[in-house]
């Protein structure tokens, strides 16, 4: 069966389209970048082989189908702006095989004007076809939320801008076979502009806490129970939560370069954020002297290295640099997480702990990164020595929470 829908990228944000595709009854081609860390679990796979997924075998492939979907990662480059390596390679595979009337969409994470200038010059001139009169082209920021089981593609708005209005209509023409509702933007920028603002505000919100967090730590003042509090506001407030650093695919931007001036308040937000895993470093240092030991030479084990409840995925995670600052003070590592079977850092390999609660009674100070549905906390509580709970997942008075 030839293929109408061609995913390019298979990391996190293409293999959920693509299985959203073929639960919608789309055959489906996928075909890869690059090393992408998106994987599907073997029923998963199964559902989708006999759905109608295949794997390229070449990239003629993506010139059978009628709408392909880049979803390369966009990671932050070297000099703090995004990484359009991949979305290049995408482009310069799909430009020479693009037949007319090929609807062509971009769903990586990228700055606003990418689509037109920056991704619409490479498949003009890899395929003699011009844009939005040859083929249509449009930018949709993808909406996946890893492990969220209420919200599903079909359950959740689509935006969608195209360089025309013609190419808006062909690409909601596509979404609308996967979700119940599209947006339509104005155009691509419009659309890549959401992106930008979906991110950041994450972000800049995780920062607010972040900073709430330690300055109530010095004021002796619980912030767990203040943000319990806060939410009842049934108005002009949204709970967001603290933790040991903010990971993730999708990563701030403050267009600085680009725009002509930066966002200032995403600069600062991504400030707080880099250092709270040294803050947490800090107050486990802190606990392990208030009980009379050392950092150095202290057995620490980590609970939940993934960046996201319930998922093994790493990306960006600060559990990483929490070792790595662990590690320079001199303190013997070991961590356990259900969905990471082995984990290194620095090139070295972290021993795994194989009983939980052993491991726990066992080590001078245990830090919970990731609250993992699996970890029964109230019995870890009693377990555990010392206990640092970073979620503020524990019941209240079990752990010195962040």
């Amino acid at each position: 069966m030839p293929a109408d829908l061609a995913v390019i990228g298979l990391g996190p944000l293409g293999l959920p389209l693509a299985q959203a595709a073929v639960a919608a009854g789309i055959p489906t081609v996928g075909y890869k970048t690059g090393p992408e860390p998106g994987s599907l679990s073997p029923a998963e796979l199964r559902r989708m082989l006999s759905g109608g997924f295949r794997h390229a075998v070449g990239p003629a492939e993506l010139g059978r189908v009628r709408t392909a979907v880049i979803c390369a990662p966009a990671p932050r480059a070297a000099d703090g702006g995004v990484d359009l390596g991949q979305v290049e390679t995408a482009a310069r595979t799909l430009g020479p095989r693009l037949r007319p009337h090929t609807t062509v969409i971009l769903e990586s994470p990228v700055l606003p004007g990418t689509t037109e200038d920056f991704l619409r010059p490479l498949l003009e001139e890899g395929s003699g076809l011009r844009a939005g009169r040859d083929f249509h082209l449009a930018y949709s920021p993808s909406r996946v939320d890893p492990g969220n089981r209420a919200f599903t593609p079909a359950n959740t708005p689509k935006v969608i801008g195209g360089l025309t209005p013609a190419c808006t209509e062909s690409a909601a023409a596509f979404y609308g076979r996967l979700t119940d509702k599209v947006v339509r933007a104005r155009g691509t920028r419009e659309a890549e502009a959401v992106q930008l603002l979906e991110t950041n505000y994450r972000h800049v919100n995780i920062a607010l806490v972040n900073e709430m967090a330690v300055l109530c730590h010095d004021l002796g003042v619980d912030l767990w129970d203040v943000i319990r509090c806060a939410e009842t506001k049934p108005f002009g407030f949204q709970a967001f939560r603290p933790g040991p650093g903010v990971g993730g695919h999708a990563v701030p931007q403050d267009l600085i370069g680009r725009a002509g001036r930066g966002l200032r308040m995403v600069e600062l937000a991504r400030q707080v954020n880099d250092q709270m895993p040294r803050y947490v470093v800090q107050r486990a240092a802190a606990l392990l002297n208030e009980h009379g030991k050392s950092a150095r030479g202290a057995r620490v084990l980590l609970l939940g290295v993934a960046y996201k409840p319930d998922l093994g995925d790493q990306q960006g995670t600060p559990a990483r640099e929490i070792a790595v600052r662990l590690m320079e003070l001199g303190a013997s590592l070991s961590y356990h997480d259900p969905y990471v079977p082995s984990w290194s850092v620095l090139d070295r390999p972290v021993p795994r702990a194989d009983s939980l609660y052993e491991a726990a009674a066992d080590a001078d100070l245990t830090i919970l990164l990731q609250q993992h549905r699996t970890y029964d906390l109230q019995g870890l509580s009693v377990k555990a020595q010392l206990l640092l709970d970073t979620r503020g997942a524990t019941p209240t008075g079990a752990a010195h929470r962040l």
